[in-house]
């Protein structure tokens, strides 16, 4: 994911197919979690566990989506459009309510995780569906509330010993994917006053050029032992 206010420059001027070669991260999670609506029955009810400013709400629109979050991750953040406020290690929600779930890069950000997973399969059908996105080599972010970073082997261990059943977990990108976010994030330390004369210098080649071309060289990684993070589809 992008510096806030580096993607708004990225979205200003430069065409979808770009953004996408600039920020997999946010590309790769849209197209699984369309493939993951694209499967769930109509009108079947969603959660959506740490929903934030319900960036997903509109993927859920022949569904009943129901967007809960304690409020609390980002002080700049919109928070009005919740269903619910709650805390994700204790949902203020009744046993099987839902028939799917979705946790999308909030994990890391609570502090029991096991509770908060054990939590959602409670309130899932059986049988119901459950995606989940985690990061692994990340910046600090939303500090003082960012507690973990997962590796697939302690996603899955989590994920089992909560009463899931793993259906799938893909890496979000190798090596080359990790060295483009990191050539973008440097940008940021050139961000005010007049190092923004070097931002406009190095723009061009850490922001574009070198993570265009890293996008493009991580099908040379196979293992996919670095990475930014893990996608998961995983069913009660």
């Amino acid at each position: 994911m992008l510096n806030a206010r580096l993607r708004r420059l990225a979205e200003r001027w430069l065409p979808g197919s770009l953004l996408r070669a600039l920020d997999p991260f946010d590309a790769l999670i849209s197209d699984r979690l369309a493939s993951f609506v694209a499967g769930l029955p109509d009108h079947s009810h969603v959660l959506d566990a740490g929903a934030g400013q319900c960036r997903y709400a509109s993927a859920f629109l022949r569904h009943r989506y129901v967007a809960l979050d304690l409020s609390i991750g980002d002080s700049s953040w919109d928070y009005s459009q919740l269903d619910i406020l709650g805390d994700l290690e204790k949902l203020p929600i009744a046993n099987s309510a839902f028939d799917a779930a979705i946790s999308l890069v909030v994990l890391e950000h609570v502090r029991e995780p096991r509770e908060v997973l054990r939590e959602i399969a409670r309130v899932l059908r059986p049988g119901g569906r459950f995606l989940i996105v985690v990061p692994n080599q990340w910046e600090v972010h939303q500090a003082p509330h960012d507690y973990f970073r997962f590796t697939r082997y302690g996603l899955e261990h989590l994920l089992l010993e909560s009463g899931f059943r793993i259906q799938k977990v893909e890496a979000i990108g190798g090596f080359f994917w990790l060295m483009s976010r990191r050539s973008i994030n440097l940008l940021t330390f050139f961000q005010g006053g007049l190092k923004w004369i070097v931002f406009i210098v190095l723009a061009p080649f850490l922001g574009f050029l070198f993570p265009i071309l890293l996008y493009f060289a991580d099908r040379l990684d196979q293992r996919q032992d670095f990475t930014l993070g893990y996608i998961c589809e995983a069913i009660r």
